[in-house]
């Protein structure tokens, strides 16, 4: 079975507007670069619908899918969040909203019917939005909608791991309660960076509680300890949820020339990261993989590279970090914005090696792994204190 893509241009309709942040520019660039790159070739990009209203409502309220559809006429008095400098109403709001949550949607029938094992949507990754709120430029929570549908459709234990720089606060909120989902986010400090959530000590409730995990990195994480803290606390919890699904939400806010954060990796950390992935999925969650998109602000120079090596990680085509950027893509690029100055190649040249956590060394990191260890894995019998766990 061949790894579903997901991708049409009318995803591009997710637009915030003007000097947004969120610019649909880096999905329309990363699809070129993965296409002239040949990651794509004779590879059928599957064209998502909109979700409809019965697929909404399994995360969000009533009252807020009507002011969604409502915010474009009234603008700012709607409420709900919309019409914020983070959230700015737009045009169709609730139809390009409604087209995101379907493209993640289609990525989990594929795996559900079984037509693909793996499937990438770098549309998707919508993580900040809540019951009734917009929040941190989305709409509609796509993620935990597919994962509410997959519960219903075959599925009783999935383990969702957030790697973007902010953290996947949106998701939490929608399964801390709920054993079946593992919710795993390596995000900056909460002390450091908005949403302000994601401490240690947030574990889940009830029959929850120890299956919402967080690792909060300080400031300037470059890749060697972000992936040792990551090595540190996700193998064992996986091993211990037995999960049958790994969704991961793969935001590349994190690299050092993000301009909304502070953590300091690379596209070879990130490429590094779907590797890793990739091996996780293959080993505890019987190869199925779901993986989208999310944040990432560096629109030229990092967005298209690192989810270029995404795609490529999820369709075992993996991309030479030495590969040069083709000249038609490097092209097109100048010509659109003639004063950016461009990589080379498919790397930032950083060596991603790391020490595993155990070692004896008190590493930068070591303080968030030492915390989320202890809060965590005496509730799954693991010893907190023992590499070995």
């Amino acid at each position: 079975m061949s790894p579903a893509v997901v991708w049409d241009r009318a995803l591009l309709g997710y637009d915030l507007g003007g000097d947004h942040p969120f610019n649909p520019v880096r999905l329309e660039l990363t699809v070129r670069l993965a296409g002239e790159l040949g990651v794509l070739q004779d590879v059928e990009l599957l064209v998502p619908t909109a979700a409809g209203d019965e697929e909404l409502l399994r995360v969000h309220a009533p009252e807020y899918l009507a002011a969604v559809r409502e915010a474009p006429l009234v603008g700012w008095e709607v409420g709900h969040g919309l019409g914020t400098a983070d959230n700015p109403v737009f045009s169709d709001m609730h139809d390009a909203s409604a087209l995101v949550v379907g493209s993640t949607l289609l990525a989990a029938r594929k795996i559900a019917e079984g037509a693909a094992t793996r499937a990438v949507n770098i549309a998707g990754g919508l993580h900040h939005a809540m019951r009734d709120q917009a929040a941190g430029f989305c709409v509609y929570n796509d993620c935990a909608v597919a994962i509410s549908w997959l519960l219903d459709h075959g599925f009783d234990r999935i383990a969702y791991i957030d790697t973007d720089v902010h953290h996947g606060d949106g998701v939490q909120a929608a399964f801390y309660d709920d054993p079946r989902v593992l919710t795993i986010s390596m995000h900056q400090h909460p002390f450091t960076l908005w949403p302000g959530t994601g401490y240690s000590a947030e574990t889940g409730r009830g029959k929850a509680d120890g299956t919402a995990v967080n690792v909060p990195l300080p400031p300037r994480t470059r890749d060697p300890g972000w992936l040792r803290a990551f090595n540190a606390v996700v193998p064992s919890l996986l091993a211990d949820f037995e999960p049958q699904l790994l969704f991961t939400q793969c935001g590349v806010d994190s690299h050092e020339e993000d301009p909304l954060a502070d953590l300091s990796l690379s596209v070879d950390g990130h490429r590094a990261i779907y590797t890793t992935l990739r091996d996780l999925a293959e080993t505890y969650a019987g190869g199925k993989w779901i993986a989208v998109g999310g944040g990432g602000y560096q629109l030229i120079r990092v967005v298209p590279r690192s989810w270029t090596h995404l795609i490529a990680t999820v369709l075992d085509r993996d991309v030479d970090p030495a590969t040069p950027l083709p000249p038609g893509w490097v092209a097109t690029v100048a010509k659109a914005a003639p004063h950016a100055e461009l990589p080379r190649a498919m790397t930032d040249d950083r060596d991603t090696e790391f020490k595993p956590w155990g070692d004896g060394e008190d590493d930068p990191v070591d303080v968030a792994v030492r915390d989320t260890r202890r809060a965590v894995f005496p509730l799954h019998g693991l010893d907190p204190d023992d590499p070995r766990d």
